[in-house]
């Protein structure tokens, strides 16, 4: 069976019925609005990454039952596009409340599945429920445009649902980047096939069991599970008329290639290298904090990431005070009081991250700050990577050219803004990038040369709020149409322009007359 050809991982390990206890849970399919047991024949073990320890089993989904969930999808469509804007605004606003409700239990799933400390898994969810929240603002989003053309003539357009359409999620936010896709489309009138990460479905799953609490239909959202064959599925099925993805370059490249070739509309949010400059004007205590909190946060494991701290002629003196606050973060599990981050995804994330760390230091740089042997006491066999300072590093360096992925910060020194502003733009991707200055020109000059398509401006990460669209752009980002805000409704809908005509003299409004008719 060809599985995982797509990912930079090694491959999964899969596993036959009988080599599985039969007192390990496996994680179920939602389909037609019930939890149903796969038939699956391989499953895949997803491990705690703090422990190691088996959480549950996640089947390869079989074509039956990938044909099923669209087959459930494609009829509950049928009667969910005629479900007027009021309902579906009303379901996003209970989905909302019964996610707000749950935030614990979500969070939960995710620092067990994922490795996430708590508040952070926390964060994770309340990011994706903003988005929830945004949709209860569709019935704005749905509006169209009218115009009286011509006397008696009327041009005006209307937002229509696609029909059914796939979202294929990654490891590193469960929770969010499924309410980045999910909501969205129902809110709209489409139906969903959902096909969480293999590492960690379980958020996804919680998130389908409200969705039935709340009184979606059933039908209306669908998650299966599994890996390449899954994937191929997804992006080749006549009835899925689009597709979402958020993951690596490699993946990302051949889910867009695959259903655009096929018909669909696809949006794919692909890697990314985010840079921050620092200018010798900013405020030091800020910029130092910040960079730090997006440089190592979540272990370093978020598209939007912080990897390159760009240090400008004498803010370069303050890459020593950088390392004193990066040695002050705790590493731990994630349920641990005061933990600031915890383990990376899988043992193979670990070691890439370690060789690319490897890769800097045989190639000049210089390690201000290594983890790679920290040792959490309580977690031995935790997939842990302490925050990891690389200085002195070039742009033409592996650890500059990859993404690592990994809470490891790649410090470069360059003379001037200009020199800052050529490099971040010389790379390929365009995610997000940020300056921290007190400087308004310099600021406004970054803004307008930057070419990201998130900037910051003293903020290190600058991921929209969901009344805006999330813009990455470059080599991060693979689609004419981005995701969430209106961005994500345009992605989910299409225009039906109608041009009306309702002539004034056919109204039968005259009155009745007694007069002898007569002929002229």
């Amino acid at each position: 069976m060809k599985i995982l050809t797509l990912y930079k991982h090694a491959p999964y390990k899969l596993h036959r019925p009988a080599q599985l206890s039969r007192s390990l849970s496996t994680t179920k399919l939602f389909i037609n609005g019930e939890f149903i047991e796969s038939q699956a024949a391989d499953h895949i073990e997803v491990r705690n990454p703090a422990t190691q320890q088996v959480v549950t089993r996640v089947p390869q989904s079989t074509m039956q039952e990938l044909d099923e969930a669209a087959r459930s999808a494609s009829m509950a469509f049928r009667e969910w596009r005629r479900t007027s804007v009021l309902s579906r605004q009303r379901k996003m606003l209970d989905l909302q409340h019964a996610i707000r409700a749950h935030m614990d239990q979500l969070a939960t799933s995710i620092v067990n599945e994922q490795g996430k400390v708590f508040s952070d898994a926390k964060g994770d969810v309340m990011r994706g429920l903003q988005v929830v929240e945004d949709m209860a603002n569709i019935t704005h989003y749905m509006q169209g445009n009218k115009l009286e053309v011509s006397s008696d003539m009327d041009t005006y357009s209307v937002r229509e649902p696609l029909g059914v359409v796939a979202g294929i999620c990654p490891f590193n936010f469960p929770a969010m980047i499924p309410l980045w896709m999910f909501p969205v489309a129902l809110a709209t009138g489409n139906t969903c096939v959902l096909k969480p990460s293999e590492r960690d479905p379980g958020a996804a799953m919680l998130l389908a069991r409200l969705c039935n609490d709340v009184g979606i239909p059933p039908g209306v959202l669908n998650i299966v599970h599994g890996a390449h064959d899954t994937v191929n599925f997804l992006t080749s099925d006549s009835r899925i008329r689009a597709v979402s993805f958020v993951g690596g370059d490699r993946a990302g490249k051949y889910i867009y290639e695959r259903a655009t070739q096929h018909g669909k509309r696809c949006q794919a949010n692909l890697g990314a290298k985010n840079h921050a400059i620092v200018l010798p004007d900013a405020n030091k205590e800020h910029a130092l904090n910040a960079i730090s909190g997006a440089a190592f946060g979540a272990a370093g494991q978020r598209c939007m990431a912080l990897s390159v701290a760009v240090f400008v002629g004498k803010a370069q003196d303050w890459v020593p005070e950088l390392v004193t606050r990066a040695q002050q973060l705790r590493v731990d599990g994630g349920f641990e009081a005061d933990a600031d981050l915890g383990p990376m995804i899988t043992p193979e994330a670990l070691q890439r991250a370690k060789l690319l760390i490897q890769s800097a230091s045989d190639e000049g740089a210089r390690l201000l700050l290594d983890g790679r042997d920290i040792k959490v006491p309580k977690y031995p066999h935790g997939n842990f990577l302490g925050p990891t300072i690389i200085d002195q590093a070039t742009t033409q360096m592996q650890c500059y050219q990859e993404e690592i992925f990994g809470p490891v910060l790649t410090c470069i020194h360059v003379d001037t803004l200009d020199q800052a502003l050529d490099l971040v733009n010389a790379n390929r991707y365009g995610n997000g990038a940020s300056i921290f200055t007190r400087s308004g020109a310099s600021a406004r000059k970054f803004q307008s040369e930057v070419e990201a398509g998130q900037v910051g401006i003293n903020v290190p990460i600058p991921v929209p709020l969901p009344m805006f669209s999330f813009t990455g752009n470059k080599g991060s980002f693979l689609g004419d149409t981005n995701f969430y805000g209106r961005s994500g409704v345009n992605f989910y809908t299409q225009l039906k322009t109608v041009t009306s005509l309702w002539r004034k003299q056919d109204a039968d409004d005259r009155q009745a007359t007694v007069h002898m008719p007569t002929i002229h």
